[in-house]
């Protein structure tokens, strides 16, 4: 369950630098902000950051993005760089909607999608992160060759995740019910705060990598 109502989260958040402000919103050139020329990946609804945090430490040669539109959720991630730093991470609290507000055309070498909310409503469909809306903003940022990777639990998200990658002309690399039933995939796989919780509670875990 997210945290929503930390008091004092958002200042926390305004002051910290490990968070780039809307000021500071740079389509196009996030690899200024990096100072290298590294490729840049990005997840969108990182929760308290711990699959992005250990991706930065494993990929030093990466630059990592996490985006939360929690404040209470975005500071469990900050807290975590402030005792253990690094470079090559930073985050932004922001809706998502506006992702191509914040990067620019072919600036993003992979979009993760962990757990995604699943707006289990019809009329907010659009509202979920693997739905042909957010696939044809994906579409701008990620580079020609870039890939999307999607992980849930939530087998209905998954097969509406799937209607919609088809009908939005998105193919798939590998599609799988059972993730950690497959050791070719689970190779080098980073868990999830919610994929530890869920697979121990026996939920197959679904997941595809997609491109177009």
């Amino acid at each position: 369950m997210r945290l929503r109502n930390i008091s004092g989260s958002r200042e926390m958040i305004a002051d910290s630098g490990f968070v780039i402000h809307e000021e500071d919103w740079k389509p196009g050139g996030w690899h200024g902000i990096f100072g290298n020329d590294h490729p840049i990946q990005i997840e969108i609804g990182m929760g308290k950051g711990r699959f992005l945090h250990t991706m930065a430490k494993l990929h030093p040669e990466r630059n990592y993005v996490g985006i939360e539109k929690y404040s209470s959720v975005l500071l469990r991630a900050v807290q975590k760089m402030e005792e253990e730093p690094l470079p090559n991470l930073r985050f932004l609290r922001m809706d998502a909607e506006d992702i191509v507000k914040v990067f620019g055309a072919g600036e993003v070498d992979r979009i993760y999608l962990n757990f995604s909310d699943p707006w289990p409503k019809d009329r907010h469909a659009k509202r979920r992160l693997p739905s042909r809306e957010f696939l044809a903003r994906y579409d701008v940022i990620l580079k020609k060759e870039g890939r999307l990777e999607f992980k849930t639990d939530n087998r209905v998200l998954f097969d509406f995740a799937l209607g919609e990658m088809e009908a939005a002309g998105w193919k798939a690399d590998y599609v799988t019910f059972d993730l950690h039933g497959d050791e070719g995939l689970m190779e080098g796989n980073i868990m999830t705060e919610y994929e530890e919780k869920f697979s121990s509670m026996g939920n197959p875990i679904c997941k595809y990598q997609i491109y177009r």
